[in-house]
């Protein structure tokens, strides 16, 4: 008998679900997969379950539990190791992985998991200075010579890598590397370990977290190594710590001696900024490593939105750096010249914004009508004429768009009507010297650059492309009106720029930058930051090779060094400062330090006034300054300290009302509040500035007190007398008026109450008063602004 062979089962409506269903869980996961970002994880480190061998391990396997799809569906990051991006153990004990929002609200209810954090992007806060602040090598005593030029110091400096080529960089005539020195020279791309010297003594590179959300890195125009290929990491080392080197310049400009602040300190590059940006979890596993490694100072200059200190990964960071004695320096941010732009304002960060120096680069504008327009340029290339004058046009009057033709971005411009002409262009949206070479490419032969009204008259010199200077907000509406009037008139507006080279011993100096970020401080307005200022604008400092002067892809130029502006630049002068009392004085908390700087910074400019505000040449205030603007000498002896813990900081934590949670997350310690919020309140932190806000609820009189503990750093059996500035219609008194010390070391209390009255405001404004205390013992002034801020609640 024939056996027929069996016939397989097939329903076409059980196949047609079955692949429905296959292709929506394959969907899910794919979505699922591109929603993922990346989010770093404070465990509670003794929580670790005793089965897995490391932390590492817990880590790799709660991400594997968090698969969530229904079938087996192959993702490319699937695996709990392929997820992981870095692991923290030192200032921060937890984890950083790519989660998708469901998969971080699951991992946060795992036991042990005390905070799951989204991570931010920050970004770069992009010579003479030492002379201006009264650095000189030649000098018998003072800081450099007390401190041995910062020999045995290490800066940790966390940034976009460096060229360890330059010559600013060279370890002639140093020692061997700190005996606590832990760290290392990583190899990469183009760069062998063996580029690490005496001087540079250790480099590493942070880029899973940007892989981690952009993909692999361009190879073909960044390095997977240490090595800078943007030139501010360059940059900003070396105005911490360059080397002497003579000659210097950038294009001719700024000629003479570059050095750093602390020439003798050694260096350790921490690499953490890509094309993309600059990423949260690979920041974090910098700081990590920097602890570990043994640095005696960070300086980071980058920043972000500013969020509460728990979710804010530099802050977590940096109150750990702080907790090991390392002190930590961050950029104020460059979103000045406006009210609540500064960044990084955690009170244990040093927070440090941008002023000038007493040096420019005047690039004069010479119009038709025999006006002179002042501006600023370093431009190097042939130069126009000074005896003849070129056609003049805007920009924003001859594109097709006129949005687009005014800020000369790219394609916006019509060649045939820039061709051979000068073309003023507003600033904003692209670079100032991406504007330049759209100029350039559409036929123009030079470029005047406008303020906008939001920039005020503040003054940046870039190294541009083709001739070109930049003129204030005001100077840019003159010229405005000059080619409209020439051209109704029929006279055709005509112009050149005189190139002026370098000017030195400008007054006023020095003056806030226009682009400083400013206070108040948006996350505690009880903490006045920025802290203080250093300069930030056109700073001379080491450039790498592969990177021209305007920082354009098709600037073909090289230099040594570059001339840059930002509080960027500012923020290492401080981290180099700081090296150098910290070698001074082995002995003072990064706390310590940052008061030494705070108390002994000026207000006053070159021409003994109040220094200006460089947006609107108007007084500067504390909300531009904060304390003053350094001054390095006199922060060696500072006579008094105010000294703060890491316990002192956790108090204040508890009375800005963070939870013992939230509080742990930052600190690592277990925090009991109640005792901290009977004490006192925020502003009772042990801070060199005193600021009160009064909200005004109805009440006419308005009252707090501040108690404050100083050190005497200064000498034994002194005795300081207060002497009080109060601000415009505040009661200032301090108890007791006179401080008595016996010895060095020795900490007294004071009392300072402040009263006042309300004022008539307007709902959801408010005014600021500022004056000071000054603790003199004869010898040594110790000066605290107090700051007074009313505000009218909606």
């Amino acid at each position: 008998m024939a056996i027929s062979p069996m016939k397989p089962l097939y329903n076409p409506l059980f196949c047609t679900v079955f692949v429905l269903t296959l292709l929506v869980l394959v969907s899910s996961a794919i979505i699922e997969e591109e929603a993922r970002k990346t989010f770093i994880i404070r465990v509670q480190q003794d929580a670790k379950p005793s089965i897995f061998p490391t932390h590492k391990h817990w880590y790799e396997s709660s991400l594997r539990s968090l698969s969530t799809a229904a079938v087996n569906v192959e993702t490319p990051d699937s695996g709990g190791a392929s997820r992981l991006i870095h692991s923290y153990d030192t200032v921060f004990h937890g984890f950083s992985a790519r989660l998708s929002v469901s998969e971080a609200q699951k991992l946060e209810s795992f036991s042990g998991i005390m905070a799951v954090i989204p991570e931010q992007v920050r970004h770069l806060h992009t010579t003479r200075s030492p002379e201006f602040l009264g650095l000189r090598t030649g000098d018998n005593a003072g800081l450099l010579k007390e401190s041995d030029f910062g020999s045995d110091l290490v800066i940790g400096v966390i940034d976009t890598g460096i060229w360890p080529e330059r010559e600013s960089f060279n370890d002639r005539d140093l020692g061997p590397a700190p005996a606590k020195w832990k760290g290392e020279c990583v190899a990469g791309e183009n760069f062998p370990a063996s580029l690490c010297n005496r001087k540079l003594i250790g480099a590493r590179y942070f880029c899973n977290g940007y892989e981690a959300t952009n993909g692999k890195m361009n190879e073909t125009t960044e390095f997977r190594s240490p090595r800078d290929s943007d030139g501010h990491g360059t940059h900003t080392a070396s105005i911490a710590a360059g080397r002497y080197v003579f000659p210097a310049s950038t294009l001719g400009y700024a000629r003479g001696v570059a050095a750093g602040m602390a020439p003798k300190a050694r260096l350790a590059a921490y690499k953490v900024c890509w094309n993309a940006g600059c990423y949260d979890s690979d920041i974090l596993a910098a700081f990590d490593a920097a602890v570990a490694d043994g640095v005696d100072v960070i300086s980071l200059s980058v920043g972000g939105v500013v969020v509460p200190y728990h979710l804010d990964a530099i802050a977590i960071g940096a109150f750990s750096a702080s907790d090991a004695r390392v002190f930590v320096s961050a950029s104020a941010g460059n979103g000045g010249p406006g009210g609540l732009t500064v960044t990084n304002v955690a009170p244990w960060v040093t927070t440090v914004g941008a002023g000038t120096i007493d040096r420019d680069f005047p690039a004069d504008v010479k119009l038709g009508n025999g006006k002179i327009i002042s501006g600023v340029s370093v431009y190097g290339g042939p130069a126009l004429a000074h005896d003849k004058l070129y056609p003049l046009i805007y920009a924003g009057s001859e594109g097709s768009d006129g949005y687009s033709s005014s800020l000369c971005l790219e394609g916006s411009l019509d060649p045939n009507a820039v061709k051979g002409k000068i073309v003023l262009c507003d600033r904003g949206i692209n670079s100032r010297a991406a504007k330049g070479e759209v100029v350039k490419k559409a036929g123009g032969i030079a470029m005047i650059l406008a303020n906008g009204v939001f920039d005020g008259e503040g003054l940046v010199a870039d190294c541009h492309v083709l001739p070109a200077t930049a003129v204030g907000a005001a100077a840019g509406d003159e010229i405005r009106k000059y080619i409209q009037s020439a051209t109704k008139s029929n006279s055709p507006p005509m112009a050149t720029i005189i190139f002026r080279g370098t000017r030195l011993n400008v007054a006023p100096a020095p003056v806030v930058a226009s682009f400083s970020a400013r206070g108040p401080n948006p996350e505690t307005p009880e903490i006045l930051k920025p802290d203080l200022i250093a300069p930030g604008l056109n700073i001379l400092a080491a450039w790498p090779d592969n990177v021209g002067p305007s920082g354009i892809p098709s600037d073909k130029r090289r230099t040594e060094f570059n001339i840059l502006s930002g509080t960027s630049m500012a923020c290492p002068h401080v981290s180099g400062l700081a090296a150098l009392l910290k070698a001074a004085h082995p002995d003072w908390s990064p706390a310590a330090i940052r008061s030494a700087l705070m108390t002994t910074a000026y207000s006053r400019d070159n021409r003994g006034e109040t220094m200006l505000d460089e947006s609107t040449g108007n007084s500067s205030t504390v909300m531009d300054y904060g304390a003053g603007h350094v001054h390095p000498q006199k922060a060696m002896d500072p006579g008094l300290v105010y000294d703060i813990t890491s316990f002192d900081y956790v108090d204040f934590l508890c009375n800005s009302n963070y939870t013992m949670k939230n509080i742990q997350v930052i600190t690592r310690k277990t925090a009991d509040c109640s005792g901290a919020k009977s004490a006192g309140h925020v502003g009772n932190l042990n801070y060199p500035t005193l600021t009160a806000v009064f909200q005004q609820y109805g009440k006419h009189k308005l009252s707090t007190h501040f108690i404050r503990t100083v050190t005497n750093v200064g000498d034994q059996d002194s005795v300081y007398t207060v002497k009080i500035h109060p601000p415009s219609g505040v009661v200032v008194t301090v108890q007791p008026e006179k401080l008595v010390f016996r010895r060095v070391g020795q900490k007294l209390n004071f009392l300072v109450r402040v009263q006042t009255e309300a004022v008539k405001l307007s709902p959801g404004s408010s005014v600021v008063r500022s004056g000071s205390i000054v603790w003199s013992d004869g010898k040594h002034s110790v000066t605290s602004p107090v700051i007074v801020t009313l505000q009218q609640p909606i």
